[in-house]
């Protein structure tokens, strides 16, 4: 029998990536903010009770983390108190909540990947807010939280690796970091291991859902160069001290996905998920002549 999830924020990234993953399988609803706002607790109360889904899905965020230094408010109404209110709905209908939080929790001090039970230390608002929506979510009477990082694919080319291959692409120099390290995560591989989760109901909790492996931007952006059979002289290596952003970035950011492996999904190399990414045919890059698209990787 099909379960009915309720897909949120489905019209973003990971929303509309983890929509086209469950449909086989699953009936599925997805609104957009739009259609359910989380951060109108009443109103999305409403609008999950009426459907009352076996599954929630919970891909609504606030992303923009230096943004959350200026509006804390709207950091904390979505990623925090939007999650609380999903928990209540969960409670009331009885139904399992997956949320999805980020490396950012970390204080990225560590000299090898995160595991889920290493103590959270988050350094800004937008940290702060997410590791609320972990602890929130925990509310819910079955909860699977996956910490994801460094997303990439998906119909919204605003990702990290995206500003590396449309700067590389256009002739242009592309800043990344030799410092900061980092597990990118394919949102195709995401999904699929969302779907695996909903299908086989591992022991609930908090995992770490990346691609596996980790490097730093230097490293991702070679890969890149080197698939796209470019020279390295298109990348512009630099320092995080060289860049001047409002909210700190954990500087060790890897995350460890053993945890996931055990409960039987096994993520791809995050090499892989570089190579089936750039196979699938893009749209023309949105840099102009002589635009720099692109801050540094984040």
């Amino acid at each position: 029998m099909k379960q009915l999830v309720l897909i949120t924020g489905a019209s973003g990234q990971l929303g509309k990536a983890m929509t086209e993953q469950l449909v086989p399988r699953h009936e599925v609803v997805g609104l957009g903010r739009a259609e359910l706002d989380v951060t109108n607790g009443a109103a999305a109360l409403a609008t999950i009770t009426a459907i009352c889904p076996d599954v929630i899905v919970n891909c609504s965020a606030y992303t923009n983390v230096d943004g959350a230094e200026t509006d804390p408010g709207s950091a904390l109404a979505a990623n925090a108190w939007g999650v609380k209110t999903l928990a209540r709905a969960a409670a009331d209908i009885n139904a399992t909540l997956v949320h999805f939080s980020t490396d950012f929790v970390f204080d990225g001090s560590s000299d090898r990947p995160y595991r889920e039970d290493d103590a959270p230390n988050p350094r800004g608002t937008y940290a702060v807010s997410k590791l609320l929506g972990e602890w929130f979510a925990t509310e819910a009477p079955t909860w699977y939280v996956l910490r994801v990082e460094s997303l990439f694919g998906g119909p919204h080319r605003r990702s990290s690796v995206d500003r590396i291959v449309d700067l590389v692409r256009s002739g242009q120099p592309a800043p990344v970091f030799v410092d900061r390290v980092v597990s990118p995560s394919f949102v195709t591989d995401v999904a699929d291991a969302s779907a695996f989760i909903l299908r086989t109901r591992p022991a609930a909790g908090l995992y770490h859902c990346v691609n596996s492996g980790y490097a730093t931007w230097l490293t991702v952006g070679q890969e890149i160069v080197r698939r796209l059979g470019e020279l390295d002289s298109a990348l512009k290596p630099i320092s995080v001290n060289d860049v001047k952003l409002r909210a700190e970035r954990p500087q060790f950011a890897a995350l460890d996905n053993a945890k996931l492996a055990k409960a039987g999904y096994k993520m791809p190399t995050w090499q892989d998920a570089i190579g089936r990414y750039l196979s699938v045919p893009r749209p023309q890059s949105s840099l102009r002549q002589g635009e720099n698209g692109g801050q540094a990787p984040l």
